[in-house]
């Protein structure tokens, strides 16, 4: 089951940025030790309550001139309609109700997603409500008062927003069909691989960038198992500036990755690895999904007896966070190692559900602590008690110690190799949670 997506879409300076960081609160600050990861903060999870949900900031470039504003408020009410389950429409009560603000109003309500409409800037209930009322001319419900930077208002605001998630019947079966999302930066052949794999033109396809319209499910059935393939090309158009489309592939990706078991990076090997790739592969291994990078276009490639040794080497690198990732060199373009790619899909979705037995867990922990003593500071070692498997997708572990601040990175790391040698976990991150527990006597 998915998490449900919450975008914000407002005026230039109503507040969109200072709201986004006040729900997502600290919590999103990037894996200190992901290179390549320094993305804008574009989507962070946020927990309401008993709800999760994704959230989404569709701001981004801001225009200068009056009738820019309005094309690019309608650009971002796209992404949102297309990629939100509920949006967060802000305005703010200071500028009072502008024009845009009605003609975005329109499209928002057209589009049949649930909205919330927020007046920001309400620094004074008392003071400003006359003024929030204004809002109500609007036609898309009541206005919600609350003012971001002091973090008033807030709750009753949540509370309309998580109300409007879908419903998930319990009863409805669980869609069990391996999910698996194609992502990657414009132009690398995600919707060529999918058309290849689907045998039939299901997505249009031409040379020119941005032709695919929005994302699309395709089933697929390959030797008698159904797979549901996740495209993630947007609405593009030709005159959008480049830092835009990046967004917005990026805003699609998370959503995609999202509903996905597995994530299909398509790297152009023409191109080779960029950083791009890097924060779009960014979002999967931060969701702990199961990861394959497809390097596509590897006909159009020059190859002596090195050439896959240089090209995996290069992947490593700039995607060094991920070592776990399955490569596989391929071509949608004549079908080369099409085949592997379920094979591989199979794969990683059992390592990314598999289950360990405690036993034989702490058995190996033992064993490499044994091999290489943990650290210590200032006379004080780190103990390692007991460690268990508590969830997978991605799978899990609680490692119980004497002291979290002895804990280094590098051992968990060290740790997290030691297993892998031992069950493979091919494919898929691993999650590990440092306890603390008192000495034992």
């Amino acid at each position: 089951m998915s998490k449900p997506v919450v975008a914000i879409v407002g005026r230039p300076n109503v507040g969109k940025s200072t709201l986004f960081n006040v729900l997502a609160g600290e919590r999103i600050s990037i894996v200190k030790d992901t290179p390549g990861v320094t993305r804008d903060r574009i989507y962070a999870d946020v927990t309401w309550l008993d709800y999760h949900f994704t959230m989404i900031d569709t701001g981004g470039i801001e225009p200068d001139s009056k009738d820019i504003i309005l094309s690019q408020m309608r650009e971002q009410a796209e992404i949102a309609i297309a990629t939100a389950d509920v949006i967060i429409f802000l305005t703010d009560v200071r500028q009072g109700l502008q024009d845009s603000d009605s003609k975005v109003a329109d499209m928002l309500r057209r589009s049949g997603k649930p909205v919330v409409l927020v007046v920001n800037k309400v620094d004074s209930f008392e003071k400003f409500m006359p003024d929030v009322y204004e809002f109500y001319n609007l036609g898309i419900g009541d206005p919600y008062p609350i003012s971001a930077s002091s973090m008033l208002g807030l709750g009753d605001m949540l509370d309309e927003v998580v109300k409007n998630f879908p419903e998930y019947n319990k009863d409805e079966a669980e869609d069990e069909r391996p999910k698996v999302a194609i992502i990657g930066k414009p132009n690398v052949g995600k919707s060529s691989l999918i058309n290849k794999l689907a045998q039939e033109d299901r997505v249009i396809v031409s040379d020119i960038a941005g032709t695919t319209r929005d994302a699309i499910d395709t089933d697929i059935r390959y030797n008698g198992k159904e797979y549901v393939f996740i495209d993630t090309a947007g609405l593009r158009r030709k005159n959008k500036i480049k830092e835009e489309i990046e967004r917005y592939s990026i805003i699609r990706a998370v959503t995609a990755v999202e509903r996905a078991d597995v994530c299909i990076i398509v790297i152009d090997a023409t191109e080779g690895v960029t950083e791009q790739d890097a924060k779009i592969a960014g979002i999967a291994h931060e969701r702990g999904k199961g990861i394959i990078i497809a390097v596509n276009k590897w006909d159009a490639i020059e190859k002596d007896d090195k050439t896959i040794y240089r090209h995996t080497e290069k992947i490593r690198q700039i995607l060094s966070f991920m070592p776990y990732a399955e490569i596989l060199f391929i071509s949608a373009k004549s079908g080369q190692r099409l085949n592997k790619l379920f094979d591989m899909i199979d794969l990683v979705i059992e390592n990314n559900s598999m289950r360990v037995a405690t036993g034989v867990l702490n058995e190996i922990v033992a064993e490499a602590v044994a091999m290489q003593q943990p650290p210590s500071d200032k006379g004080k070692r780190l103990k390692i008690y007991y460690t268990t498997q508590v969830a997978v997708k991605p799978p899990t572990f609680v490692i119980f110690v004497n002291d979290k601040e002895l804990m280094h990175f590098s051992y968990t790391r060290y740790l997290e190799n030691r297993i892998r040698d031992t069950f493979g976990f091919r494919g898929t991150a691993l999650k590990f949670i440092i306890r603390e527990r008192k000495e034992e006597q």
